[in-house]
């Protein structure tokens, strides 16, 4: 029986953030202990630093294999790699490293989480907090959930890499980081209807981070590589939090429960963080917030904030904020037990013009 009294929080050992931070990569994975190092990679980021990495690998005469994540799911793609590497839980004195975006850290977490190793986090973009955080995200039916893997052991955060990620990737992490802003208003109503445990802590460190967001809005879109380099450590701090907490609450309410139920009713029309985004503008609505703020933001970015940006229908995200309360029944949000109706829907969806 899990003992509710104690609470153990894994952080990451060793952060390395600027313009550079990739050549760090060697020194990192020797400090791990480990005897090689598998480099998971996608098409992209393996044409831009590929050659980069084997030659650090190199340099330090570290054992290393660079195995190319394709363009399955990242739960199928971790139960490949592991069949392909013959990778047995407790035999293997390896660490992984996953250079890329969301789906290749995920690959890689779910990897070392299931074989027992270290894992190593190079995000390329800077699109959500997924780069630090110890959850990874993977569909199962029509659905997509996120759960418990490993938390990274480093993160190496390569600013000039990261500038160079097309905008859309830097709109989308201001969008999952804008989040917080309702996350913690749902877990602290959650708190005070239910009883959950709530964090004052981690709640307030994520809210520090989304006013931050929302204040340097417009130094991320005019400067790539200063807003790269406060992308990425709103990001980590994000996802460490997570990890302070045990749980996504104070990065993860109804804006979150909305962009799934999205997925589900249109296919994934857009990023995860452009999603999110347009969530939180209507969800700060329902807190009685400064919706408008968010959507300023959010604009100022040029970020998505009304259906007609992701080609999504008017119907289509009625329908999901209709639905979005079903999507984790356990988690409370201003949303309640019954979620809105068809009409509350509508309302809200117009009074924030998203649609």
């Amino acid at each position: 029986m899990k003992d509710k009294s104690r609470h153990v929080i894994n952080l990451p050992r060793r952060i390395i953030l600027g313009d550079g931070a990739v050549d760090e990569l060697g020194s990192s994975i020797r400090e791990t202990g480990a005897k090689k190092a598998i480099v998971l990679m996608s098409k992209t980021p393996l044409k831009m630093l590929g050659d980069r990495v084997r030659k650090i690998l190199s340099g330090n005469g570290f054992p290393f294999k660079i195995v190319l994540v394709g363009s399955g799911d990242s739960f199928s793609e971790a139960k490949r790699i592991e069949k392909l590497l013959s990778l047995r839980r407790g035999r293997d004195k390896a660490v992984i490293v996953s250079v890329g975006g969301g789906r290749v850290i995920d690959a890689g977490k779910i990897v070392a989480w299931r074989s027992g190793l270290e894992f190593i986090s190079v995000p390329t973009v800077p699109s959500h907090d997924g780069i630090a955080s110890p959850l990874a995200s993977a569909p199962r039916g029509k659905r997509r959930y996120s759960f418990y893997t490993v938390m990274p052991s480093v993160i190496i955060g390569d600013v000039s890499t990261l500038a160079a990620a097309p905008d859309r990737y830097f709109s989308s992490g201001v969008g999952d980081l804008v989040a917080k802003y309702t996350a913690v208003r749902d877990w602290r109503l959650s708190h005070s209807l239910r009883g959950e445990y709530y964090g004052e802590y981690a709640a307030s460190l994520a809210e520090s981070i989304a006013d931050r967001i929302m204040k340097c809005a417009d130094i991320i879109a005019s400067d790539k590589f200063e807003g790269a380099s406060i992308l990425i450590e709103a990001l980590i701090h994000s996802g460490v939090l997570i990890g302070i907490a045990g749980s996504s609450r104070p990065c993860s309410g109804s804006e979150h429960l909305f962009s799934h139920a999205l997925d589900l009713v249109a296919g994934y029309p857009a990023l995860h963080g452009e999603q999110v985004g347009i969530g939180t503008i209507m969800m700060s609505k329902l807190h009685d917030c400064d919706w408008e703020r968010v959507r300023e933001t959010l604009l100022a970015v040029k970020a998505p904030v009304a259906a007609k940006d992701i080609n999504v229908s008017e119907k289509k995200i009625i329908e999901a904020l209709t639905i979005a309360h079903t999507i984790r029944p356990e988690r409370y949000t201003i949303l309640g037990d019954k979620g809105l109706t068809r009409k509350a829907a509508e309302e809200l969806a117009r009074s924030t013009m998203v649609i």
